[in-house]
């Protein structure tokens, strides 16, 4: 009975050595670049450095009612500097677009962690909820980019937008520098729900508030607009005229859409060109408002920097590689005591004076876009 045992005990090293070279070869067949970690279905990695080795990346947007930015310009330019970051073998990045929905936005999100990405880039319905995305994430050790929208979760890995509260004081300095002293001005903000609505309103009023305290300026309305909905905004906008039987002189609109409808609300009052509209996103039909002189500007935000950033960030956490040359120090604080590293891209002014120098010398529009429907030499432009 001992020689049974020594002989038993003699074979376990030998069976040891063998499992440890099994474990080499599978650990060496991950999907991924110099990591380790828990492969997904189609092959992406959750790294050992979250993130690192990841070739499947999410995609996740807000909505595209109130802005054609998201479908037309966010899409394909993230998708394009995502395929740039990553291996030529790389998978498309996943696409989903919640369309206003915090539910649908989340179902998505697991849905893409089920199927094994990797990095997340969430522009979000909602900041608070979706920090429940951020949460399910972490637990998978699969790092969030919060894009364009602050998401409130200290555990996000990055954020990249524009300097929002800069665009709020675009808008605002357009009012004080074309008021007449005594105008009663309307103030229609974007959705609460969205920080950056809560932002933009915050840089106008760094502006317009010491106006308003001094009484050269009359705030008489003051609303956000749930889901940056243009309807609501067009229903908002005919209430203010109601209420003060159409004596509005400027009308602080957060962006380009709801500014169409508050737009086509002065019109019906036979106002439009009369009071100045300010708006966001430099989208055509804003731009053509603006050459018709129904608007009075936009803020360019230059939707491929953002996208490149994300790109950029991605190859970093691909390549498991710093990230402080990319962000510069930036950070941004979440409710939650969070201090996220940040890139943060600049906003620009645009009205009739300098369309052709920015939106069109840049690309992000065509003069033949905007000038479709409008007569020819309106502004100089056309």
């Amino acid at each position: 009975m001992k020689l049974f045992h020594y002989k038993k005990l003699s074979a376990i090293p030998g069976i040891i050595l063998i499992c440890a070279l099994l474990a080499a070869c599978g650990s060496a067949n991950t999907g991924s670049t110099g990591s380790t970690g828990s492969t997904g279905s189609t092959g992406g990695t959750t790294a050992g450095a979250a993130g690192k080795g990841c070739k499947k990346v999410g995609i996740l947007l807000p909505e595209s009612a109130s802005s054609d930015r998201w479908e037309n310009k966010d899409k394909p330019l993230l998708q394009q500097a995502i395929k740039a970051a990553l291996p030529a073998d790389a998978p498309a990045a996943d696409y989903n677009n919640a369309q206003g929905d915090d539910t649908t936005q989340i179902n998505q999100a697991n849905s893409d962690l089920t199927k094994g990405d990797c990095i997340l880039v969430v522009a979000a319905h909602d900041g608070k909820i979706a920090a429940s995305i951020v949460a399910k994430a972490k637990a998978s050790n699969v790092p969030v980019i919060a894009y364009d929208r602050l998401i409130q979760s200290k555990d996000l890995a990055y954020y990249v937008s524009f300097d929002n509260v800069k665009v709020g004081e675009i808008q605002g300095q357009y009012i004080v520098d074309h008021h007449k002293k005594g105008d009663n001005v309307v103030m229609i903000n974007g959705s609460q729900t969205d920080n950056n609505a809560v932002l933009f309103k915050q840089g106008a009023l760094n502006k317009l508030q010491p106006l308003f305290d001094s009484g050269e300026l009359h705030k008489v309305y003051d609303q956000f607009t749930p889901d940056w909905d243009n309807d609501k905004a067009r229903v908002e906008m005919d209430q203010a005229l109601t209420a003060q039987k159409n004596n509005v002189q400027v009308a602080y609109v957060a962006n380009d859409g709801m500014a169409n409808s508050v737009i086509a609300s002065l019109k019906a009052q036979k106002l439009a060109g009369k009071v100045p509209v300010t708006g966001q996103d430099a989208t055509v039909a804003g731009l053509q408002n603006i050459l018709e002189g129904n608007q009075g500007m936009t803020v360019y935000k230059a939707i491929p920097k953002e996208a490149a950033a994300v790109g950029d960030l991605v190859k970093a956490i691909y390549n498991g590689t710093a990230t402080d040359s990319l962000t510069s120090g930036a950070t941004t604080k979440t409710e939650d005591g969070g201090a996220i590293p940040s890139i943060l891209e600049t906003p620009v002014s645009v009205d009739k004076a300098n369309i052709a120098s920015t939106v069109i010398a840049d690309g992000y529009v065509t003069k033949d876009q905007i000038c479709k429907g409008v007569p020819a030499g309106t502004a100089g432009v056309c």
